[in-house]
């Protein structure tokens, strides 16, 4: 299915400066955005017209977008599946780590430059409509390592027939390491080859995803058989799994 030329965007941010600022430049780049300034409104718009991704602050009047991206993760449908980049505070990595916990696609602290946000926009939804990642050899549409089946072009993921969820980020990290399978892979290299953000000093963000990838395909996540830490280096994705 084809994306519309033009993405649209919701933002739920209760200020409205910034709201207004950004939904300029980004309107100046080629996008629409629809505003909502607190957290059911949003929830509101959301369910009236599906976007193509969500601006969620952390910090609302009426709630916290912490509960926002879990409301929206719980939804019934393609809904659930919406990317969510999430605004928190500068200097908290804690509120970032949990938010990549509940769904959210990436984050960027406040305060941050137009043009960044910009450009985490597009990777966010490069990611969406093309999961193919940068320098993967030619592969079959479906993927299966024993119960474990991922299907590229519907970007699904089943484990014994039973659908894995998984937000768009963490599939195409998920498809990036299948595509790699025996090979150890630093972090850089797996942010690299989804075409994502340069990891930041201490960055958790992929021991996060992976951790939330391992709660939907392992069946002990305490002793994974599917994506292997190695100490040190970072991780391998097993080339024989039941």
């Amino acid at each position: 299915m084809q994306k519309m030329s033009t993405p649209q965007l919701l933002m739920i941010e209760d200020d409205l400066r910034l709201a207004q600022m950004v939904s300029e430049y980004l309107t100046q780049s080629g996008m629409a955005v629809t505003h909502a300034g607190d957290g059911a409104s949003g929830m509101a718009a959301l369910q009236d017209k599906t976007p193509d991704l969500v601006i969620l602050d952390l910090m609302l009047p009426d709630t916290d977008g912490l509960d926002v991206c879990r409301r929206i993760r719980a939804l019934p449908g393609p809904q659930a599946k919406v990317p969510v980049l999430m605004l928190t505070a500068k200097g908290d990595p804690m509120d970032r780590i949990i938010g990549l916990e509940i769904g959210a696609d990436d984050y960027l602290p406040k305060p941050f430059e137009p043009r960044e946000l910009l450009a985490r926009i597009r990777a966010v939804l490069r990611r969406r409509g093309d999961g193919t990642p940068v320098s993967a050899a030619p592969t079959s549409e479906v993927m299966r390592f024993g119960t474990l089946e991922i299907d590229r072009n519907a970007r699904s993921v089943t484990v014994a027939g039973n659908e894995a969820e998984l937000t768009s980020y963490q599939f195409d990290l998920l498809v990036a390491m299948a595509e790699r399978a025996g090979r150890v892979l630093t972090r850089d290299q797996i942010m690299e080859a989804v075409r994502g953000r340069e990891l930041e000093a201490f960055d958790r963000s992929i021991d996060v995803h992976m951790g939330r990838i391992r709660a939907a395909i392992e069946a002990d996540v305490k002793n994974p058989k599917r994506i292997l830490t190695v100490r040190g280096v970072g991780y391998v994705f097993a080339k024989q799994q039941d």
